[in-house]
């Protein structure tokens, strides 16, 4: 059968998408009306966008049709899966997918895993830790999963202290309990972590962009997370997808072509490998995984 991938502008996405919710009122969500073809959405962004590359070739090549739509936005993927305009997505990790769910009332799962993103603490002025000021301004993700995540990595180097009875993805600025050094913090949006670098003492950022941005990580780098599964599961990179919005065959095609080999050798050439491939979440485990990630326990 014939296989397209079709890349619509995201200015025309937004059109395309409110259009597309205006029928689905009449018609339902979530179902499944052609088996042979699979629609993502995925963010504009190279981990995300170049392995989507490799396994829609892989897909075309089981026969199916497949349809890619590339955007810049978080918040539309998950409405568009919810909604049954998207087969699945492909842009965030479980703590985002959480906090997502549960402030939209949706219902998007993940079905497996692609990466995790290791993030830590740079800086362009400061060698170390030691050497930052007190009163030192240092950037924070703003959206909620990503800055507990920021707080919980300076909490493990001493710089302040946390409520520990508070999860990764919970924490807030409201559950510092000590900032001995005074430190001001400064929020932006995650995606420009590295780019916000000259403006302050120090950030956190994921390792990918700090290296994307051209600044060397080795020398920038003040603190990296240790990489344990507190901290790793929550921000794992998967592929997700709505109740009944995938048959099983579709699900399982989308895991072969992205747990294939030419994406995990990707991941691994990418800027050095900053990047850790991951296909430790399947098919077989996401439902256990999930539930015991929403209910706490991971």
């Amino acid at each position: 059968m014939p296989s397209s991938v079709h890349r619509a502008h995201p200015r025309l996405l937004s059109i395309a998408a409110l259009t597309a919710a205006g029928a689905l009122t009449a018609t339902g969500c979530g179902l499944v009306e052609d088996e042979d073809t699979i629609s993502i959405m995925v963010t504009e962004s190279a981990p995300f966008q170049e392995p989507t590359e490799i396994a829609v070739e892989l897909l075309e090549d089981e026969g199916y049709e497949v349809d890619v739509n590339y955007v810049t936005d978080i918040n539309q993927p998950n409405q568009v899966v919810h909604n049954g305009e998207y087969s699945a997505n492909y842009f965030q990790h479980l703590a985002f997918l959480n906090n997502f769910n549960q402030s939209n009332e949706t219902e998007v799962e993940p079905l497996f895993s692609v990466y995790y993103a290791p993030a830590g603490l740079f800086s362009l002025e400061h060698d170390s830790l030691e050497d930052l000021p007190d009163g030192a301004q240092i950037n924070l993700p703003v959206d909620p999963s990503n800055n507990g995540r920021a707080l919980q990595l300076l909490a493990d180097e001493g710089l302040i202290e946390i409520d520990d009875e508070v999860s990764v993805i919970e924490l807030t600025q409201n559950h510092i309990t000590e900032n001995p050094r005074g430190f001001e913090f400064v929020e932006t949006d995650q995606q420009q972590g590295a780019a916000s670098l000259p403006d302050v003492d120090a950030g956190f950022a994921f390792v990918r962009l700090v290296a994307e941005a051209g600044h060397d990580v080795d020398d920038t780098l003040l603190a990296i997370e240790d990489g344990r599964d507190e901290v790793r599961i929550p921000f794992t990179c998967v592929v997700a997808a709505a109740p009944d919005s995938v048959t099983d065959e579709q699900a399982q095609a989308l895991q072969d072509a992205f747990q294939s080999e030419e994406v995990e050798q990707w991941f691994h050439e990418y800027q050095g490998g900053v990047i850790d491939y991951v296909d430790d979440i399947t098919l077989e485990n996401s439902d256990e995984i999930w539930t015991e990630f929403t209910e706490g326990d991971a």
